[in-house]
């Protein structure tokens, strides 16, 4: 059996499918791990759901941000943007299938029996990597609980952005929604910044990437993860993998192969960048 981790798909059905060809993806045989943002702005999102559905048990994946507004649109706390391209998934007769679905997926996954991590945005460096499985768990029991819609409200801001100033549990909520699924940057303190989109060699000094600032937690173990296509899969530590390299703005989607850390692109079809 092979595991592979994916980058950010939003979408991008064809360049999925097309990937997953060159690596001969067998769904008896072989596991796929998605880093989050199956859906949005990519011409295809209802095909893409619909076929990651349909993989069962051979497929898993953790919540990215669009995943998350997806899932506040359909319930009718957001409304549907243009370019999230999302009308057809929306209107499709099997959408509350799909969406009961993804909402029931965590924010942070583990392979087990190796110290592999897989979360959308990263980790916040102002936890340590059990208070990340902790509030990961909190969080998922949020989401799968009967007051769902609720707690989807209240994931929107971006205050509390430091650990430190959290002080209920709709902060704890909303702190951990942003830490997994919105962060890049942080400032000095470790506080989460949520506006800066660059790659780090055009970055303020006063900000540093996420994972700069978390290397006593990453130093024994693997973290993969997607969010940020400004990195184009390049980061400075060999424990960790950015596979978001930008599938749904021109560039690629790419698949790690885990059991020896190669690495496979497919170019996107759409010619953006």
């Amino acid at each position: 059996m092979a595991i592979y981790f994916i980058g950010d798909i939003q979408g991008c059905y064809r360049e999925l499918r097309a990937l997953l060809k060159q690596v001969n993806f067998t769904p008896s045989d072989d596991q796929l791990w998605a880093a989050g943002d199956l859906v949005a702005r990519g011409p295809d999102s209802y095909a893409t759901l619909k076929y990651l559905y349909s993989l069962g048990d051979s497929f898993k994946t953790v919540l990215g941000n669009h995943d998350l507004h997806l899932i506040a649109t359909y319930v009718g706390l957001k409304k549907a943007k243009a370019n999230d391209k999302l009308d057809e998934l929306l209107s499709a007769p099997d959408v509350a299938e799909l969406i009961n679905w993804l909402a029931s997926q965590p924010l942070l996954r583990k392979l087990p029996e190796e110290d592999v991590y897989l979360s959308h945005a990263g980790l916040p460096p102002q936890w340590t990597i059990e208070q990340a499985v902790a509030m990961a768990e909190f969080a998922q029991k949020k989401l799968n609980s009967v007051k769902r819609d609720k707690w989807l409200a209240r994931m929107y801001g971006e205050q509390p952005n430091s650990w430190n100033q959290v002080k209920s549990k709709e902060d704890k909520f909303r702190y951990t929604i942003n830490a997994f699924t919105r962060m890049r940057y942080c400032e000095l303190s470790g506080a989460l910044e949520f506006h800066n989109k660059l790659s780090p060699k055009d970055s303020p000094k006063h900000l540093k990437p996420w994972f700069e600032l978390a290397t006593n937690q990453l130093q024994n173990c693997y973290w993969i993860f997607g969010h940020w296509a400004a990195l184009m899969g390049e980061v400075p530590h060999n424990n960790l993998f950015a596979l978001d390299t930008g599938c749904v703005w021109g560039g690629d989607l790419t698949l790690l192969r885990w059991h020896d850390k190669r690495l496979f692109t497919e170019p996107s079809q759409r010619n953006l960048l």
